[in-house]
């Protein structure tokens, strides 16, 4: 009996996706010593709302020879496969190349936060953009204030990344997308006629807001495509995320 109401639970929250605590399981996880937490914390909701998030963190468990990290690898690339996001291909290389699968040289390892990077890229367009520092990692906004953080920006091209603004089209797309996958026809119509014209945005997430499960799975999406889209950037210029724990390459 006991097994069966354990299973049961199980059921009710990968129906309903990734709580808070969840998340911040996994995201702590990654700040681990190993992987072997990380493991643990995928059980917690659908792995294929979190492959940009924890894929990396995968990546490294299965070369560190974690059991069960080889079966999750899998897990992650044949989601990734299926769907099919952009920057999915570039973590799908890293996987491969994590489980042995491949051995072509994936981009220059970089300690860079990739939801920082995707804040610079796709964040208020007044606010965001800016440089990516290649000796470090760090992301710094344009707006950075030199004389409170010390943050001082050289001309030398082998040491800065500049980090344009993308823009909203891509999270309109996220907004559309969103709505194509609603089960809930009513709040999709009501989505619909909310992203016509301009305000789209705000209309969006103030009927979102009223809706607490439908407000966590758009954000669990949405934070997906924009990791991605930042390791795709990242990509095209030449590096890839360096991966967690000990002995992450």
């Amino acid at each position: 009996m006991l097994c069966d109401s354990v299973t049961r639970v199980n059921v009710e929250v990968m129906a309903e996706g990734w709580d808070e605590d969840g998340l911040r399981a996994v995201r702590g996880a990654l700040h681990g010593p190993d992987g072997t937490a990380l493991l643990a914390a995928l059980r917690r909701g659908p792995m294929n709302e979190v492959l940009q998030l924890a894929g990396d963190g995968v990546a490294a468990a299965a070369a560190l020879g974690l059991p069960g990290a080889t079966q999750t690898a899998a897990t992650f690339l044949g989601a990734l496969r299926e769907r099919g996001f952009r920057g999915d291909e570039e973590l799908a290389d890293v996987l491969r190349v994590s489980i042995g699968h491949a051995v072509n040289p994936v981009p220059c390892p970089l300690a860079v936060d990739l939801e920082m990077l995707a804040v610079l890229l796709e964040g208020d367009p007044a606010e965001s953009g800016g440089w990516l520092d290649l000796s470090t990692g760090e992301c710094w906004s344009t707006f950075t204030n030199e004389l409170e953080t010390g943050f001082e920006k050289a001309d030398d091209p082998e040491r800065w990344l500049s980090v344009p603004t993308l823009g909203s089209r891509d999270g309109y797309q996220d907004m559309e997308l969103f709505i194509e996958r609603l089960d809930d026809a009513a709040l999709a119509d009501r989505l619909r006629t909310a992203v016509r014209g301009r305000g789209a945005f705000r209309r969006f997430k103030d009927i979102l807001a009223r809706d607490e499960r439908a407000w966590r799975l758009f954000h669990r999406l949405s934070d997906e495509r924009q990791l991605g889209r930042a390791r795709a950037w990242l990509a095209e210029e030449g590096y890839r995320p360096r991966l967690p724990f000990r002995g992450g390459g």
